[in-house]
């Protein structure tokens, strides 16, 4: 089964001056790995217009799926709507499915839909919205990229609605092989395992227990017998 392939693009001035923890890189690695798609490569980048066109042109084209997080809420730095615009040749407005979900979610509060609030319901034309269950104002897909909010609560909400409807692939098997010896001590046996196995993914992480040092060596892929094989010959390593 092919493997279908993902990118994300993670958006915002406050992720890269250090203000902000990203969360969301991580839930959706986990999350596709669960249904045998390959995130493959992942980009943190400022709230830079030109910046965030290019990566979206970059990206959509070299992968199946391009996920975004950040930049579409009611700030003048949520610009990235205005991004996705453009880098599809679309044009961008205060969309009326978009309007009535926002109307609605802020009268049940009594809430004014100010223009700031109003901004959130700009979506680009022929997009298809995402529902938001947390606090309305909607993501949406437009193609291969998948627009959501930077709010880890709220991107995790809008990805599980969007997940059944993607292509799915094999599902990404991982184990992990902990041995108590430094990476230089295991290296070129390491090497030549990686080699006889060439159809798995090996990554070798170094760890310190209360001065002991060690490894752990991750193995991922989707054959289950072949990753075991290879964890024995690893095993011997120790």
């Amino acid at each position: 089964m092919e493997q279908p392939t993902a990118s994300m693009l993670v958006i915002g001035d406050e992720l890269l001056s250090g203000r902000t923890h990203d969360a969301n890189m991580h839930y959706l690695a986990n999350e596709l790995n669960e249904i045998g798609i390959n995130l493959s490569e992942a980009r943190f980048i400022r709230d830079d217009a030109a910046a965030i066109v290019s990566n979206i042109v970059e990206l959509r084209t070299k992968f199946d799926y391009l996920f975004t997080s950040g930049g579409i809420g009611p700030t003048h730095d949520d610009i990235t709507t205005d991004c996705v615009a453009k880098a599809f040749g679309k044009k961008v407005s205060v969309r009326s499915d978009a309007f009535k979900i926002l109307k609605k979610y802020y009268d049940e509060k009594n809430i004014e839909l100010n223009q700031a609030r109003l901004r959130m319901a700009r979506i680009p034309e022929t997009a298809d919205l995402i529902e938001n269950t947390i606090s309305g104002a909607p993501g949406y897909i437009i193609e291969n990229v998948y627009v959501m909010a930077g709010v880890p609560r709220i991107f995790q909400s809008m990805l599980k609605t969007i997940l059944p409807n993607l292509k799915k692939g094999s599902p990404i098997l991982s184990l992990s092989v902990k041995l108590y010896k430094g990476e230089g001590d295991i290296a070129l046996e390491l090497e030549q395992i990686v080699r006889t196995f060439s159809e798995l993914n090996f990554g070798s992480y170094p760890f310190n227990e209360k001065g002991v040092h060690g490894t752990n060596i991750v193995i991922r892929g989707k054959d289950k017998e072949l990753m075991i094989k290879a964890e024995e010959k690893i095993r011997v390593l120790a």
